[in-house]
């Protein structure tokens, strides 16, 4: 794993992810009946399939918000060099 600090909306990006692939993994097992003429599927698994669009608007909830926290931090001005720490700490 990577030493680097999570964003801001980095968790929403991975969790959208996650819960967009369970919706494509559901779309794929609803599908595959129909193609293949075989016994329908019961209705909760078409609901799992619309889990893609969850997970596409959590991954997009989660780039907006690290959109803006971007633009606040450019706003306020560049970090100060070395970690914010003065020479006195160091």
């Amino acid at each position: 794993m990577s030493k680097q600090t999570m964003g801001a909306g980095d968790l929403l990006v991975r969790i959208g992810a996650i819960v967009f692939l369970v919706g494509a993994v559901g779309t794929l097992a609803t599908v595959a009946p129909l193609l293949l003429d075989t016994r329908r599927l019961p209705t909760p698994a078409y609901f799992v399939s619309m889990l893609m669009a969850v997970g596409m608007a959590l991954a997009f909830g989660g780039l907006l918000k690290a959109a803006l926290a971007q633009r606040q931090a450019a706003q306020v001005g560049p970090a100060p060099e070395g970690g914010g720490q003065t020479a006195a700490e160091l």
